[in-house]
């Protein structure tokens, strides 16, 4: 769907948000709104210094796929054929794999970084680029791999093949995409199996937004204020994964309003959690268990409402200072000068209570996340 074109927003009153599930924010007027060159240039920026500083694609695994995933937006907005190359490079590299077992009996899905963890979800991530480079440039062998796990994986009797949050980001689009792909209604039944058990483990009700696994449900695991202690890019990947669900999920699917629902609350949730400088904390209700800076989070927060947006599925009156807020963050703050991407807490599971997260903070991740949101945002201002 073609982004709308903006128009002024409107003064709208709180009660009639009241009603409809919206939320109001005194966030500042559209002029702040960038100039979508300048958002380019920022976005060029960003990807130019993570690929000259890394010439060589890394392996399949979960914080490089994560970066192609936003390698990829940036090269649908751009059309710039490094990227495109980069990403082919990376899954020439990689075999158009995750992990290489052949042997579907040693298979296993709980956390592991070698070679029969192939069902494990964070060696899954990698075939959302695989798709995206197949239906672009062809070529079967993109997507063998993919296929043969995914429907071994569906062949199989477990739902619980996703238990933490993370894994709603790695494989819920995989399974949409290859649904277009083959048109394979099994993809989509499986997709909701798998979310449904996911949310009957992780998701808290009240607020909208998912526990990163079943270790931080409250009230056994609380903040350091005694708070529902949420992470932030735990629930990035959530937010960031449902945008992609429902861009690739048929209008008229059985499933796509439960998606959309969650999707919404989680919007309104986490509007009121969004600090003043634009960026969300570590742990979302409790700011003062991790106060400061974080870009990981923030950015796919940033993208998922962008995304929203452009799709006519966010109230723009609503969300679009919230968004605008996020943006001026990543590019004012966690941007560098020299195209470094900062403020990306490292790799982990929670928020860290006196854990250093600075300008010299950044992982490939979280630079993919930042892609995602910059694409989004040129998407909204062309």
């Amino acid at each position: 769907m073609k982004p709308q074109r903006l128009r002024p927003l409107l003064p709208v009153l709180p009660a009639l948000f009241a009603l409809t599930g919206c939320v109001t924010h005194d966030q500042g007027p559209t002029s702040s709104l960038p100039q979508a060159a300048t958002v380019k240039e920022q976005l060029t920026r960003a990807n130019d210094y993570w690929q000259s500083e890394h010439p060589q694609p890394g392996w399949a695994f979960w914080e490089h796929a994560a970066y192609h995933t936003g390698n990829m937006e940036a090269y649908f907005v751009t059309e710039n054929q490094d990227y495109l190359d980069y990403s082919l490079r990376w899954g020439e590299r990689n075999e158009w794999m995750g992990t290489k077992s052949d042997k579907p009996s040693e298979w296993k899905y709980g956390y592991g970084e070698t070679d029969e963890f192939v069902l494990f979800g964070d060696w899954q991530i990698c075939f959302q680029t695989y798709i995206d480079l197949y239906q672009i440039k062809g070529g079967q062998e993109k997507i063998a791999r993919a296929q043969e796990v995914m429907e071994y994986q569906m062949s199989t009797e477990p739902s619980d093949y996703w238990w933490w949050a993370d894994g709603l980001y790695m494989v819920m689009p995989v399974m949409t995409k290859l649904y277009q792909v083959t048109g394979d209604e099994l993809y989509l039944e499986k997709l909701h199996e798998y979310f449904s058990y996911a949310k009957s483990i992780m998701y808290d009700e009240e607020t909208g937004l998912f526990f990163r696994d079943a270790k931080y449900v409250y009230p056994e695991h609380k903040s350091l204020n005694g708070h529902k202690d949420f992470w932030a890019r735990g629930d990035g990947w959530v937010f960031a994964g449902l945008a992609k669900v429902l861009a690739d999920l048929p209008e008229d699917h059985k499933h796509r309003s439960e998606y959309l629902s969650i999707y919404r609350k989680m919007a309104a949730t986490l509007a009121e959690a969004q600090q003043p400088g634009g960026y969300w904390t570590r742990s979302l209700l409790d700011p003062e268990h991790a106060p400061g800076y974080e870009t990981s989070g923030t950015a796919f927060f940033t993208y998922g409402y962008l995304w929203g947006i452009n799709n006519g599925l966010l109230d723009k009156e609503a969300y679009l200072p919230v968004a605008v807020k996020g943006w001026q963050y990543l590019s004012n703050t966690a941007l560098q000068e020299n195209g470094m991407v900062g403020y990306i807490q490292p790799i982990g599971e929670r928020a860290i209570p006196g854990q250093v997260v600075d300008a010299d903070s950044t992982a490939n991740f979280g630079v993919g996340a930042f892609l995602l949101a910059a694409s989004e945002m040129y998407r909204l201002l062309n």
